[in-house]
């Protein structure tokens, strides 16, 4: 059963645009956007299992340089 999740990302000072390109050559990422507001990134993951989401998200995002903060929303619908 395929997942879905939107991670929001906040990033260091200046670093937006090297968390973008870091997160985009990370294998599950449908969509990696800059956006306004409390959140610097949005980005929507997809895998084949939801278990992976979780390791997704604690091994390589939180694992990009620059990035200060994630909070995972799973798509439950």
């Amino acid at each position: 059963m395929e997942a879905k999740a939107y991670v929001l990302i906040e990033a260091e000072s200046g670093r937006v645009a090297d968390v973008l390109t870091a997160l985009r050559t990370i294998q599950g990422m449908s969509a990696v956007d800059a956006v306004t507001g409390p959140y610097d990134i949005v980005a929507v993951v997809q895998t084949p299992d939801p278990r992976q989401i979780g390791h997704l998200v604690m091994n390589e995002i939180q694992g990009v340089e620059g990035i200060k903060r994630t909070v995972t929303c799973i798509v439950i619908g």
